[in-house]
């Protein structure tokens, strides 16, 4: 449930935060930057695409922890003191990332919970995912407002790392 919290109040944040970051940290002029915040979604679409080809020679864990060196090699683009299209390059890798993970966490579930628990562990899941894109974005902006907007990919990281560290305590318990 945590997985799929941190998942999407990543994804969510990411992409409602990423073109504020763009303009206030790496002084990008607004059209430019709300230009590149939709490659965010392009990259998670072209992901989605891509791993429905992917699937067919990996497993969702293997999709999962694909999806989650991608975000993390994201955000070390962003922590990066380079040029604005280094930036670029960092938010569609996180959005490449991100494609896998929700699809692959939904089809694992009855591997994990059994068949017969998978329709309410979904539910959960679902709740967890809505309680994440709700919480965790405007949690960004208070520190942002209140700290530093410079905090963006960390915030992100911390996020990524919770969510890689429950993953994988799942797959211990279902070993």
């Amino acid at each position: 449930m945590i997985t799929f919290f941190c998942y999407c109040a990543l994804e969510q944040t990411a992409g409602l935060w990423i073109s504020s970051y763009l303009v206030l940290r790496r002084n990008l002029p607004t059209q430019t930057a709300a230009s590149f915040a939709g490659w965010f979604y392009i990259g998670i679409t072209i992901g989605r695409a891509l791993s429905g080809f992917l699937t067919m020679k990996l497993n969702d864990t293997q999709m999962i922890r694909l999806g989650q060196i991608i975000i993390l090699s994201g955000c070390l683009t962003l922590l990066l003191p380079l040029g604005s299209q280094i930036s670029f390059i960092g938010l569609i890798l996180i959005g490449l990332g991100c494609a896998p993970i929700y699809p692959c966490i939904i089809h694992s579930t009855p591997a994990h919970f059994g068949a017969d628990k998978s329709q309410a562990v979904i539910g959960v899941q679902m709740a967890s995912a809505y309680v994440g894109t709700c919480l965790m974005p405007p949690l960004f902006g208070l520190i942002a407002n209140h700290i530093s907007i410079t905090l963006f990919p960390i915030y992100l990281l911390l996020i990524l790392i919770i969510m890689f560290i429950m993953h994988e305590m799942l797959l211990k318990k279902c070993i």
